[in-house]
């Protein structure tokens, strides 16, 4: 799930203050006028962040502060490309090259301070954060000369410190704006193309690459199908499946790999079909729509080839720019873990299958498709252009903006008892209908709700009456045992009978589970479903926010009323 929304609406020092509250981890990516932006998060607190205006990196950096020497540079980054599982460069240079860890980590410091300070000019436009673990979201685009903290800039501070510079600036008539500058470390240069996300070097050349023997006739023609994929794994074991199947294939680890191949093959008497992981690196080592890039060359260059694409992750919009260069068909391909489980084999057989059956002559494009479920994250957003046109503009995330002004009240000095009524108030923007239940020691009851029409009767006197067991299976004890929040079916259990009986007869097509939790223990739960309509619910990620603060919020209440006790002994 993602927040989405524009800048001018929502400002850089709001979206670190939710992203802050909500302990997150994941990625903002800002998209201003042609100026790209990413700013990482890990539990909350920033630990990268990257400008397309300040594209220095960390080679740069201590180059220019004479920490090391570009001898030195080029033997840490060796180490770390023939690394299995690469360490950062920063720990390479530290334990290596006794290169002082206090110097580096100052440094980088001061270079993610000075970019997210940049990104607060950065007024018009759209922003995305994409939640999930830095390591798993950005596992296609490795960057050997990366910058990252062990410990996080906290982003509430970042957000007073950047807007206070802002409003300096602006009272001297001077502009936050920072002048382009480019790398002076080409890592290229420094030991050619690598594997993104794994260890050792690439193959030297396209000869160099995978080459399968026919077993059978070619589905796709009598010309060689080439494979380009950065992920190793993936790569191998499809070329082999592929391969079983009487496609003659070569595979490759990087885009320049192939278009030298194609150079090679461009008088070939037959022509070769290509599979081009849609999601790696660019050619220039940044971004992660690679495929596309890749695919736009090619269509340039030899524009009657048959292309196809494959994608661990299903994105619409990165589908739809593939399909209009051309691609016949985008298949989903699995993911590491899957292919770790006995489904894996079947699932690498199933889209080899599936490409055979596609890639004969004379198919044509598919059909744009609008059934897509998964936003990949900030720097795919970004490259994806969202607002590809001046004054462009996203809708924006269920919440958002609510979100904000009720953080501001949930943090209101005297709010005492109001935190559940702002729960339902905030539940109110999103659902149709919600109730909220208090946890005692042996049951869950019902405390209060909206939304509820129960035949003329007194909705708050009859939700006041329920009570669940906490001993007996239900979907309130679900979310209790999950301690995080829960979009479920509504049940079959005794219980859950009773439960729908109670808040009148119906049964919902889907209902949401939102736990709050005080000192560690879930003390209320929020259901909320749309009945009397039979839809699903939507995007919850911002109520989801909301909760975890409420919970904060009883904490500190209850602190509040322990130490008034305290001195008043």
């Amino acid at each position: 799930m993602s927040l989405v929304g524009n800048l001018e609406d929502l400002g850089l020092g709001d979206i670190l203050q939710i992203v802050s509250l909500s302990r997150k981890s994941g990625m903002l990516s800002l998209d201003s006028r042609d100026r790209e932006g990413l700013i990482v998060f890990r539990d909350g607190q920033v630990i990268r962040a990257t400008s397309s205006v300040l594209r220095e990196n960390v080679g740069d950096l201590l180059l220019r502060h004479g920490l090391v020497t570009l001898d030195t540079l080029k033997k840490a980054v060796f180490i770390q490309r023939n690394s299995e599982r690469p360490p950062r460069l920063g720990t390479i240079l530290a334990e290596k090259f006794g290169v002082p860890r206090d110097r580096i980590e100052a440094l980088v410091k001061e270079h993610i301070e000075k970019i997210v300070y940049s990104f607060f000019a950065w007024n018009a436009g759209t922003f995305a954060f994409e939640l999930g673990e830095p390591e798993e979201l950005a596992a296609t685009n490795f960057n050997p000369l990366q910058f990252m903290l062990d410990q996080g800039l906290n982003p509430q501070w970042l957000a007073m410190e950047g807007s206070r510079r802002l409003d300096e600036k602006r009272h001297r008539g001077e502009s936050m704006e920072e002048e382009a500058s480019e790398p002076v470390v080409d890592v290229e240069s420094l030991l050619g193309p690598t594997i993104p996300g794994g260890g050792g070097q690439a193959p030297a050349s396209a000869e160099a690459a995978l080459e399968l023997p026919v077993t059978a006739a070619d589905a796709c023609g009598d010309g060689p199908l080439l494979l380009v994929d950065d992920d190793e794994l993936i790569r191998n074991r499809l070329a082999a499946v592929l391969g079983e199947r009487g496609l003659k294939v070569r595979a490759f680890a990087s885009a320049r790999e192939c278009l030298a191949a194609l150079e090679d093959l461009a008088n070939a008497p037959t022509e070769p079909v290509l599979l081009i992981d849609l999601i790696m690196p660019r050619m220039d080592g940044g971004g992660m729509l690679g495929g596309l890039e890749l695919a736009d060359r090619v269509r340039k260059r030899f524009p009657g080839l048959a292309l196809f694409m494959i994608s661990d992750h299903a994105n619409p919009e990165a589908e739809r720019q593939a399909r209009g260069l051309g691609v016949r068909e985008v298949f989903g391909k699995p993911r590491h873990e899957q292919l770790a489980r006995p489904d894996g084999a079947q699932a690498l057989a199933d889209l080899a299958d599936r490409l055979v059956a596609h890639c004969r002559p004379g198919d044509g494009p598919a059909e744009d498709s609008a059934d897509g479920h998964y936003n990949l994250g900030a720097e795919l957003f970004r490259e994806l252009g969202v607002a590809e046109a001046p004054g462009a503009r996203v809708n924006a995330t269920p919440g958002l903006h609510l979100l904000r002004g009720m953080l501001q009240e949930l943090n209101a000095p005297g709010l005492g008892g109001g935190t559940i009524l702002l729960v339902l108030r905030f539940a109110s923007e999103l659902m149709n209908r919600a109730v909220v239940f208090f946890v005692k020691d042996r049951e869950i009851v019902g405390l209060g709700q909206f939304g509820l029409e129960i035949d003329g009767r007194s909705a708050d006197a009859l939700v006041r009456r329920i009570r669940i067991p906490l001993d007996r299976e239900s979907i309130l004890r679900r979310a209790l045992e999950a301690k995080g929040p829960l979009r479920t079916d509504p049940g079959d259990s005794e219980l859950d009978d009773y439960l729908f009986r109670q808040l009148g007869e119906r049964r919902p097509k889907e209902a949401f589970l939102g736990p709050i939790l005080s000192e560690g223990k879930v003390v209320a739960i929020l259901y909320g479903d749309n009945l009397p309509e039979d839809k699903a619910i939507g995007d919850t990620e911002t109520l989801e926010i909301f909760l975890s603060q409420a919970g904060l919020a009883m904490e500190k209440a209850l602190l509040e009323r322990r130490l008034r006790g305290r001195s008043g002994d």
